[in-house]
């Protein structure tokens, strides 16, 4: 990755992020331009030797050659032609010399400017990758998936076909018009001024089209990302899709959002209809008008059948990049767009470390000192206090929404606290003053819902490190007893767990997230109500396991089930984000309050549970 990725917060409009994006590419558009040059120049020359040729069979005089004949020495070919072809065959090498430079610069300038589009997109991608690697986990969870992947996909498509293709040719346009009128003029004052009356006409017409054609394209844009969320939700939700019978629903959202889309491509087809279908009658008119004034001059002597020729043929050069102006200028439209859209994420603020931050071993006490924390004007947190000694386990309680996980994301400062908002402190130092790569390097988290990658289960054991040995991948399956049920499967370790580990139940993906959290061996760890899915007999299995592993090791034990906090050394209970109540279990069972309430309730089910079996 290269100095590009080193994104500073600073708001920059596209079109300057875009300028240095193209730094690796300007050799490359420069080769292609100056090619582009090279092949503009040919295609205007051959229409002035096929002019010499057809004059020079009409018997027009040398001295009115065109001059760049003269030049090369063609004047007089004339009388070759009576003299057994000789002039002729001159001629035709010199067309075909010409031919092929042409046909070798087009080579080179396609061949650069494939070089040049494709170096600036792809850092264009890594740029975007890597801004959203490090951006804040509340962005995350404000924007959704498909979004993300549709601006990182077809936006950036759309960018790199306008600078693989629309760029370069609204600077072919530009150069052919400029050229070529300098050129006719100089021929024919009367038949160029026919022609080019058209022009602004057509520059006109492809700006307004340009207006009109941008709000619909950013609003198909949009529309295109709210249909890939919908069918990525659907998709990653197939479980609870299927088990729901949600099928009709989800399908009948996905259509009338579908239908949307399509509507809009619709509209967008009938404005693309009439821009090609007006660019064709302003083209026919623009024929018939050079076709009756050099129709009028050849009847009055006043231009050659070369001269004529070359008129058509110029006037076919100019007219379609001229009319594919309009298409490029409505490229250029989608571009901006999409460039806006992808600007939205570069412009976005990334998690950031003071100059000063820390980079070294974390140990010692937890500390929540006064923590107040919101989600938006939605408070989750008030005022929470607690102390977690070096090497203890701490349990934590509560009904959901209570600011359980909050407390778990704030130690990993996946959400940052403002400073009047409190602190929480390792070993007596702010956790803010800590680089938040080594923070949680020394933070291992397992939680009730986690990820697992379409890849091994040793993989996923492993976090994607190739550092850990397969041995010490299956010890830390064994610690989390689900190395019994992976030897089971095909392919034990190797088995490919499916896209978000779809293959395995939900216990299992459970247990593989801990064995990930327990390979990982940090000096602090937090197990986010992740042995939910597990019966109550694994559960206990699993932490007597850790409590050998672990030993010396912060815990913090999230959970709704109290059977799992029976071994915390402390429990703070929360309640509508405030702690209800704190101390050890026995503390907490003799006291009456919320906790012995839970206990009282879980150990009822759970009797009740054990007679119904025995009976």
């Amino acid at each position: 990755m290269n100095d590009l990725a080193e994104t500073e917060n600073v708001k920059k409009r596209p079109i300057d992020v875009m300028a240095e994006l193209s730094i690796g590419s300007r050799g490359a558009y420069a080769i292609a331009c100056a090619s582009l040059l090279i092949v503009v120049a040919c295609n205007f020359l051959l229409p002035q030797l096929i002019r010499f040729l057809v004059d020079s069979v009409s018997g027009v005089p040398a001295s009115k050659m065109p001059v760049i004949a003269r030049l090369a020495g063609m004047a007089g070919l004339d009388s070759g032609f009576a003299r057994g072809g000789g002039g002729l065959a001159r001629a035709g090498l010199l067309v075909v010399s010409v031919a092929l430079v042409g046909g070798f610069f087009n080579f080179t300038h396609r061949r650069a400017l494939a070089l040049g589009a494709e170096g600036l997109v792809k850092r264009l991608r890594d740029r975007l990758y890597s801004h959203i690697q490090r951006m804040p986990f509340e962005w995350h969870t404000s924007i959704q998936t498909g979004d993300i992947v549709q601006r990182c996909t077809s936006d950036v498509d759309i960018v790199r076909n306008f600078a693989f293709n629309q760029a370069i040719e609204i600077g072919r346009a530009v150069v052919l018009v400029v050229f070529a009128y300098g050129i006719l003029f100089s021929m024919n004052f009367m038949m160029a001024a026919a022609s080019f009356a058209f022009i602004p006409v057509a520059f006109l017409y492809s700006f307004i089209f340009l207006r009109k054609a941008s709000a619909h394209f950013l609003a198909a844009d949009e529309a295109e990302g709210r249909l890939l969320a919908i069918a990525q939700e659907n998709f990653s939700g197939v479980r609870v899709v299927r088990a729901f019978g949600r099928e009709r629903y989800e399908a009948d959202r996905f259509a009338a959002q579908n239908a949307y889309f399509a509507e809009l491509w619709i509209k967008l087809g009938n404005m693309l209809s009439s821009y090609w279908g007006i660019g064709d009658l302003i083209t026919g008119i623009q024929m018939l008008m050079i076709c009756a004034v050099g129709t009028y001059q050849a009847a009055l002597g006043g231009i050659t059948v070369g001269e004529f020729i070359v008129f058509l043929t110029y006037n076919s050069m100019i007219i379609w990049p001229v009319r594919g102006l309009g298409r490029a200028l409505s490229e250029a439209g989608k571009t901006l767009v999409s460039l806006g859209r992808i600007g939205e994420i570069l412009d976005s603020p990334l998690e950031t470390d003071t100059d000063n931050a820390l980079e070294t071993p974390i140990s010692g006490d937890i500390e929540f000192d006064h923590v107040s924390f919101s989600y938006g004007d939605t408070p989750v947190l008030k005022d929470v206090s607690f102390t977690v000694r070096e090497g203890t386990t701490l349990g934590v309680l509560g009904d959901t929404g209570s600011g359980k996980t909050t407390l778990a994301y704030l130690l990993c400062r996946l959400y940052d606290l403002r400073e009047c908002d409190g602190a929480i402190r390792i070993g007596g130092a702010d956790i803010r003053g800590y680089k938040r790569a080594c923070l949680r390097k020394n933070v291992g988290i397992a939680l009730q819902e986690p990820f697992l990658y379409s890849r091994t289960i040793a993989e996923n054991i492993a976090g994607l490190s190739k550092h850990f040995s397969l041995d010490r991948v299956k010890e830390a399956a064994r610690i989390s007893h689900v190395d019994a049920e992976i030897e089971r499967f095909a392919n034990a370790y190797d088995t490919v767990v499916g896209e978000r580990g779809v293959t395995l139940s939900g216990g299992q993906r459970q247990r593989v997230a801990i064995a990930r959290a327990v390979l990982k061996h940090t000096p602090i760890m937090i197990f986010d109500d992740s042995l939910s899915a597990v019966d109550t007999e694994t559960d206990a299995l699993i932490r007597a396991a850790l409590r050998e592993r672990v030993r010396g090791v912060t815990t913090i034990v999230i959970s709704h089930r109290i059977a799992t906090l029976s071994d915390a050394d402390l429990i703070i209970v929360m309640e509508s984000g405030r702690i209800a109540e704190m101390g050890t279990p026995a503390e907490l069972s003799e006291s009456g309050g919320i906790y012995r309430r839970i206990l009282d309730l879980q150990q009822s089910i759970d009797g009740g549970l054990s007679g119904g079996e025995g009976r």
